[in-house]
């Protein structure tokens, strides 16, 4: 569900911090009962992380970023549009994992505990009926994941997020819906694609050493790997270009620097 649904079912008057420009989902060219939820995955200190904004209301809701697709455009450009809003960057590796369409699927049992906790907030007023019958059907959402060097990410709030921060994959907070579930498909996908797609080197930055990269292999799957057989295994793909040595301030144990060969990037 994305953050203009939300906002345009509860009222105005009082929710100052809310977009007053902001026009009705159901008002817009969005294919209907459809929606896109992206799994934004990062790597820093050797933990690999998600980034999971929390909604700005009493109770603890946490969601995926996500949102709506226009009748004239693309699913990938969509999911483009919506990551570049919530990291600022355009240049992202982005992957379609799963469609997640169970019959029962909807909002509503979360969108009813939360405004059953945020009456005293809400008021009187009564919420957008026709935006809140819009957004609680039944919606078939498309997962995506997305790779990003986290040091380049500027996470973005909407006007209804409390933060935006990132969490380690294997700690998340309780979120909303299905989306653990969404999360842990990601990670799934992500472990069957990472040598047969080359696209670990998403995560790190252009140079890093062979233990940097061992890490981060362990941060994704959760496991040890034998130093030798995983240089071995790393190095048989050839697709690592080894540079100079990383100074250490002791030379004779420096490991050398490498970097995925231009070709493969």
């Amino acid at each position: 569900m994305g953050d203009a649904a939300l906002s345009a079912i509860l009222p105005d008057q009082t929710h100052d911090h809310f977009m007053r420009d902001m026009h009705s989902p159901s008002e817009q060219d969005y294919i209907q009962q459809l929606s896109i939820d992206c799994v934004i995955f990062g790597y820093q200190d050797s933990q690999l992380s998600v980034l999971v904004p929390k909604l700005n209301f009493k109770g603890d809701f946490w969601a995926l970023p996500s949102g709506f697709i226009y009748q004239n455009e693309g699913i990938d450009e969509a999911a483009r549009r919506i990551l570049e809003t919530r990291t600022g960057i355009k240049d992202i590796y982005l992957e379609q994992f799963r469609v997640f369409g169970n019959a029962p699927r909807s909002n509503i049992t979360f969108l009813e505990r939360l405004i059953q906790l945020n009456e005293d907030t809400l008021g009187d007023q009564r919420f957008n009926r026709r935006e809140f019958d819009w957004i609680t059907r039944r919606f078939v959402s498309i997962g995506y994941y997305a790779l990003v060097d986290i040091s380049k990410v500027v996470p973005q709030k909407t006007e209804i997020d409390e933060s935006i921060d990132w969490y380690p994959v294997r700690a998340l907070p309780a979120m909303i819906m299905d989306h653990a579930e969404m999360v842990q498909s990601a990670l799934h996908t992500l472990q069957l694609n990472l040598d047969e797609k080359l696209i670990a080197f998403n995560l790190l930055p252009e140079l890093f050493t062979m233990r940097e990269l061992q890490e981060l292999y362990e941060s994704i799957f959760d496991r040890a790997f034998p130093r030798n057989n995983f240089q071995k295994k790393i190095l048989d793909l050839n697709v690592l270009e080894r540079l100079e040595k990383k100074f250490t301030g002791a030379a004779n144990k420096a490991p050398f620097l490498y970097r995925f060969r231009r070709e493969n990037v």
